[in-house]
């Protein structure tokens, strides 16, 4: 290309730069931008060099050396972290699968030490924990890691006594993709002088139910978490004040565990969602943030977010299917629980914190409930209400531990770090199908039925609790659901909904209980829980 042609490409690509942007039809769905954070290896080498040298009998093990023979990022270029992997793998399967240095209470050195020893293998990994068990979740991938360890009562020399009878579970994440979420109340909190030397950046702050301690290393993202009240402590109810020495004990324990090298990753762009041509002539659905009147915290309004935060499959196997309130429904008095259009009740008023809430409580995500059975002599298939199934909306890990009335899919891969929780399925009947931590799911698999499960059997209606987190500076965050389940409804039924507003709000019309089969056919594509009433 020549000078001047140059020069005219350029003065065109300034020009369009300058015309205003075109703005967005009212019911556009964009996707979620992401920052990709660059990972810092050296330093980690370094740390990790530091960390073997301090044990000498196993340090001239482990080689530092670069390859200069090999590409950057193969993992035979770090001959040190391929040897720790191998050590480490042993207890934390998969470890090498983690972009990021992996950070565990699990020191790899005096491990190794204690077996040339001769120590005997069957003392427990706790002892190489700082006293914390085995790991009850574990999962890494090309986005990062996430892990949840447990410390027992009475366990940790010079830990305070505490009122709190059962193992606290505490949660850590590294992550090099973070979600950019309009977040006024993120990146607060206050230093912890104890670890100031080891964490320079090390904020504390209580945030949506957990005591969090945040902080950065080798440029990556990370966050020590633990479920707690900031209340008064009492046997069955972990008060933050008594999870603060667990979670500083967990900090001082951290080691660099494993990890490799891979390729950098790349920020990820908004963009707006294509969806089906067709339009449907009969879903329909408010704006998100148009709750119920009167229903939010202190009677305040909903929030609206356009953000469709991952391109899922829906999370009942078939349609029709409608996202409404179970708890304020009766108030919608010219609106079906099992009609269009479809209401948000993220916001909600409930006890939980929920930061995108006006006031920062809601409802942490969406009620959707199946469609009712026809009525008899309509000519229909026989019809059972605890027959509708629930499926995993993507290929994904499950977090859920054996007590759990929650389920929790994780997606880490290199545009992705984000969670999907299911509640209100019989956790007996998740146990007996290996709903539990570490099991491989694939989109649309059937996962459970549509049930009524809260803390006992028909301790709520028929329907299922869905929510969204995506991982932040802050950790995990709850993100509304609303419009990423209207995505994925569309695709299921391969048309377009309808927007209504409020100003122009219909008389629910009934639906069909069911739909042709071509319809209903979907287009697949590639911690304990709080509850909700």
């Amino acid at each position: 290309m020549g000078r001047k042609s140059f020069r005219f490409v350029s003065l065109l690509l300034a020009s369009l730069s300058l015309l205003p942007a075109t703005p967005l039809a009212a019911d556009e769905i964009r996707s979620p931008s992401l920052t990709a954070l660059r990972v810092d290896w050296r330093a980690a080498l370094d740390q990790l060099r530091t960390e073997i040298n301090s044990r000498p009998q196993v340090a001239g093990d482990f080689i530092f050396a670069p390859r200069r023979s090999v590409p950057r990022y193969d993992p035979r270029a770090t001959p040190a972290l391929v040897q720790l992997n191998a050590i480490s793998s042993q207890f934390f399967t998969g470890i090498a699968r983690s972009s990021v240095p992996v950070l565990l209470p699990f020191d790899a050195a005096a491990y190794l030490e204690a077996q040339r020893s001769g120590a005997p293998s069957s003392l427990a990994l706790s002892r190489y924990q700082a006293d914390f068990n085995p790991p009850d979740m574990f999962d890494a991938g090309p986005a990062g890691y996430s892990a949840a360890f447990s410390f027992e009562p009475g366990a940790g020399d010079g830990m305070p006594s505490r009122v709190y009878a059962r193992p606290v579970e505490v949660q850590i994440t590294g992550s090099a993709l973070l979600y950019d979420i309009a977040d006024p109340v993120g990146g607060k909190g206050e230093p912890v002088k104890p670890l100031a030397t080891t964490y320079p950046d090390l904020r504390r702050f209580i945030r949506e139910g957990y005591v969090r301690y945040a902080f950065n290393r080798f440029g990556v993202a990370y966050v020590v978490s633990i479920q707690c009240l900031d209340s008064v402590a009492k046997p069955r109810r972990l008060a933050c004040k008594e999870a603060y020495p667990v979670a500083e004990r967990f900090l001082k324990a951290l080691h660099v565990a494993g990890g490799q090298r891979m390729r950098p990753l790349a920020d990820i762009a908004s963009n707006i969602i294509d969806r089906p041509r067709e339009r449907s002539t009969e879903f329909s659905y408010r704006p998100s943030g148009d709750i119920i009147p009167n229903t939010g915290y202190r009677n305040k309004s909903g929030h609206p977010d356009v953000m469709a935060y991952a391109q899922i499959r829906f999370p009942l196997e078939k349609a029709p299917a409608f996202v409404r309130s179970q708890s304020y429904g009766k108030r919608d008095k010219n609106e079906s629980p099992t009609a269009y259009p479809w209401r948000d009740n993220f916001c909600e008023s409930r006890s939980f914190e929920v930061w995108q809430c006006a006031g920062g409580y809601g409802h942490q995500g969406e009620d959707i409930r199946a469609a009712d059975c026809p009525s008899s002599g309509e000519g229909r298939e026989p019809c059972d209400p605890k027959q509708r199934a629930v499926v995993a909306v993507r290929d994904a890990i499950v977090i859920r531990g054996a007590k759990d009335q929650a389920a929790t899919l994780e997606i880490n891969s290199r545009t992705e770090h984000i969670r999907f929780r299911y509640m209100h399925m019989n956790p007996q009947v998740m146990n007996a199908d290996g709903l539990l931590n570490g099991r491989l799911v694939t989109e649309g698999e059937k996962i459970g039925m549509v049930s009524n499960y809260l803390d006992h059997p028909a301790g709520t209606s028929m329907h299922l609790h869905f929510d969204v987190q995506v991982f932040t500076r802050d950790g995990w965050i709850w993100v509304s659901p609303y419009v990423t389940l209207v995505s994925a409804y569309e695709r299921l039924i391969h048309a377009r909904g309808r927007e209504i507003g409020p100003e122009i709000a219909v008389t629910a019309q009934p639906v069909a209980h069911a739909m042709p089969e071509d319809v209903i056919k979907p287009d697949l594509r590639e911690g304990s829980s709080s509850e909700e009433n």
